[in-house]
């Protein structure tokens, strides 16, 4: 989907066109260019925001038409709040704030990325673009008639950020820009129709990540037969749309060095199979593949930033449909690994897709360290909501580092346990492990049952089924599918994994 916004950087001295924004503090000061550019109207935002009871406080916004003095269509202020208490992530958060001010068809815009102590550093200024391009996201393709003032239309506009160092500036957005495209790709995956992104078409349109230098292995339904993978073909033995498993290659680090790997769910859709869901809200499983989502833009972010590390991005692709040749309960299966599952409901089936998928990486890749998304649990929802992920893993270090980085992403994890008291609820009288572990600890059994397919290599699996779809709105998306997961693998892979340049 064409991206509306076009993020460039202009130096300080540009003249402001159309819709002027810029910066304040809670005593209403501006920094230098900002009060250059507002000369006299200065004034007029006193005035204006002692009316509104504005008081400069972060991310609040002042709004004022035509204002007096000025050669722009609207001024909008945005509050900073108290510098001590400014952290990294806000600059995000107020590129946010000020595109949900600019909606529409809002032509030319103009901010002035300053704050009252001095101008916004470069990561900085990249936050604050990377940020407008968030929240101007928009998924309407399919709709043919766009009524003034609705919603779900795209933002169109061309924003200059004026910055102390336009080079500078934008030798850092290169990056941020490359990680706000994968999020964008991971959303538009969300957010399509079932009918249109069945099991073969995502293999498709992940496999256009070779245009930007991965390497892409499909295998079809005889490639996994061969290999063992009865868990996955399980799965989508019911529906008429073949299963498929895609292994994407980025090789930007040293020849021979073991990659960090990830490996996502991909449900396209899931009815529940025979253990069929409610009709209510079914609709919404369309995102059952938001952790495979989430590793193909994540793939495109980290070949397209050129990124100095060796990484594995595999995701399984699956439909699960009750038709008279589906997987039934009862049904025992034979894993990749070559251990037995006996299939209690139909409806747990992320897990019997991310079992053979780990697997396969873990034995052909022999990773560094291997990370699984799935929107695998409701049980996690039950816990978290939707403002964490649940984090699951068997190394300590893997666990604080995902933690670190989602506090600087603002895409948090929360780590839930794992025991060998919870792994006894999956063991089965007539295979080597069930499915389910029963009515409670949901999220915590499912993810000891992943744990049986990792091999001992470091591991930590994300259950994304409050995160990744049908979130709560937040400054930077305002979009069913939420992208989560890219920004704070991203971050993940930079701060710890790759070489430093």
């Amino acid at each position: 989907m064409p991206d509306a916004v076009k993020v460039g950087f202009v130096p300080f001295s540009a003249a402001p066109r159309g819709i002027l924004v810029v910066f304040c503090d809670e005593t209403l000061k501006f920094g230098h260019a900002a009060s250059k550019a507002l000369g006299p109207s200065a004034a007029i935002v006193k005035r204006a925001a002692a009316a509104n009871r504005f008081k400069g406080k972060s991310a609040a916004t002042l709004d004022i038409l035509a204002p007096q003095g000025l050669k722009v269509d609207r001024l909008i202020v945005v509050g900073a709040g108290k510098a001590s208490a400014l952290k990294d992530s806000d600059f995000l958060k107020f590129g946010g704030v000020l595109a949900g001010k600019i909606h529409g068809d809002s032509g030319a815009v103009t901010v002035i990325a300053e704050l009252p102590s001095a101008a916004m550093s470069p990561d900085q200024s990249a936050s604050l673009g990377s940020g407008i391009r968030l929240r101007a996201y928009k998924f309407d393709r399919y709709k043919t008639k766009k009524k003034d003032g609705d919603d779900t239309a795209a933002l169109r506009a061309d924003v200059s950020i004026a910055v102390a160092d336009v080079a500078a500036a934008k030798k850092a957005f290169a990056p941020a820009n490359h990680v706000v495209d994968g999020v964008i790709i991971a959303r538009d995956l969300v957010n399509e129709p079932p009918n249109v992104l069945y099991p073969e078409e995502f293999a498709r349109r992940a496999s256009r990540l070779r245009t930007v230098g991965v390497g892409i292995n499909v295998l079809d339904i005889k490639a996994m037969t061969k290999l063992g993978m009865g868990a996955l073909l399980g799965v989508g033995q019911g529906s008429t749309r073949s299963s498929r498993t895609v292994v994407m290659r980025w090789n930007g680090g040293r020849k021979g060095e073991p990659p960090v790997a990830f490996v996502g769910k991909g449900v396209c859709f899931d009815t529940g199979g025979i253990s069929i869901k409610p009709a209510s809200n079914m609709e919404e499983m369309k995102g059952d593949m938001g952790g495979a989502a989430c590793v193909v833009g994540l793939m495109h972010a980290l070949a397209t930033r050129k990124a100095k590390v060796n990484v594995v991005g595999a995701i399984g692709l699956v439909e699960n449909m009750p038709d008279g040749n589906a997987q039934r309960p009862g049904d025992i299966v034979t894993s990749m690994s070559g251990q037995t599952i006996e299939v209690i409901n139909t409806d747990a089936e992320g897990r019997l897709v991310l079992a053979d998928v780990l697997w396969y990486v873990a034995k052909k890749f022999k990773p560094k360290i291997m990370v699984d998304l799935a929107t695998l649990t409701g049980a996690i929802m039950v816990a978290l909501g939707t403002e964490h992920a649940g984090l699951f893993s068997n190394n300590d270090e893997l666990s604080e580092r995902l933690t670190k980085v989602g506090l600087e992403t603002g895409e948090r994890v929360w780590r839930m346990p794992l025991a060998p008291e919870y792994d006894k609820l999956i063991d089965s009288r007539f295979a080597d492990m069930k499915n389910i572990g029963g009515r409670f600890g949901g999220s915590i059994t499912a993810a000891q049952f992943l744990q049986r397919f990792v091999d001992n290599t470091p591991w930590a699996h994300l259950d994304i089924a409050g995160t990744a779809m049908g979130a709560a709105k937040s400054d930077i998306n305002q979009s069913w599918g939420s992208g989560f997961g890219v920004r704070l693998l991203d971050r993940l892979v930079a701060e710890y994994y790759e070489a430093r340049r």
